[in-house]
C-alpha cells in the first residue's frame, strides 16, 4: 500500500505600509495578527515598510487633510506595485494629524490617528479617538507652524518622541501609545474586509 503526504504551501500575504517607522510597522503587524484567522484563515502575513510621499503638510491640520493624506499614501504603493510588479495584497497608508472643533465657541484641537486600508479596488478608513492637546502646543504647531514631532520633544523635554510613545504617549501619560493609536485605526480600516459579510448583509438590508 502507498501512502501520499499531500503538503499544501502557506499563503504569503504581503501587507505594503506607507512607511518605515517603528510605531507604524509595529501598529500594522500588531492589528493584524488580531484579526488575520478572520481575514484569511491559515496564511502567514508579511508587514513591508515603504517610505512615500503624502502631499499633505507635515502635520496635517484638519481631519480632511489627515485622511488625504492616509489614502495618498496606499495609492503610491499601489501605483509602485503596479509599476514594479511587487506583490502586495494589501495597500495601507496610515497619518495623524489634528481635528479643530470650535464647541460653543471655544478653540478645541484633537490629536487622531488615521489608516486607510485598499486591496487595490476597495478602499475604507479607519480612525483612532481622539485626545484633546493643551492649547500651547497647539498654538505651536497651527499658528507657528512648528511641526508636531519637533514641539512635542521640546513640550516634553525629550528627543525622538515620534519613533517611540508619540504625542499620544505624552499627553496620556502613556496610557495610549502612538503605536496604539494606530493599531486602533488599522483595525478600524479593515473591517470590511475580515468582516465582509456584516458589510455586504448591511447593504443588502439597507
Amino acid at each position: 500500500m502507498h501512502k501520499f503526504c499531500i503538503v499544501l504551501a502557506m499563503e504569503n500575504i504581503i501587507v505594503a505600509v506607507g512607511s518605515k517607522r517603528g510605531p507604524k510597522l509595529n501598529a500594522v503587524s500588531e492589528a493584524i495578527e488580531g484579526f488575520a484567522a478572520m481575514l484569511r484563515p491559515g496564511a502567514r502575513f508579511e508587514v513591508a515598510g515603504t517610505e512615500v510621499e503624502t502631499g499633505v503638510g507635515l502635520t496635517p491640520s484638519s481631519r480632511e487633510e489627515s485622511m488625504r493624506g492616509a489614502r495618498n499614501r496606499a495609492q503610491v504603493l499601489l501605483a509602485l506595485a503596479r509599476t514594479d510588479g511587487a506583490n502586495w495584497k494589501y495597500f495601507v497608508g496610515l497619518e495623524g494629524g489634528l481635528d479643530v472643533v470650535v464647541a460653543e465657541g471655544v478653540r478645541r484641537v484633537f490629536l487622531e490617528s488615521w489608516a486607510f486600508v485598499s486591496d487595490g479596488t476597495r478602499g475604507y478608513f479607519g480612525r483612532s479617538g481622539g485626545v484633546e492637546m493643551p492649547e500651547a502646543l497647539a498654538r505651536e504647531v497651527l499658528e507657528n507652524g512648528v511641526e508636531l514631532s519637533v514641539a512635542i520633544d521640546k513640550f516634553a523635554g525629550a528627543v525622538g518622541i515620534r519613533d517611540a510613545q508619540g504625542a499620544w504617549g505624552v499627553l496620556s501619560g502613556n496610557l495610549i501609545s502612538r503605536q496604539e493609536a494606530f493599531r486602533v485605526a488599522v483595525v478600524a480600516a479593515f473591517a470590511p474586509f475580515y468582516n465582509a459579510r456584516m458589510y455586504q448583509a448591511a447593504r443588502a438590508v439597507i
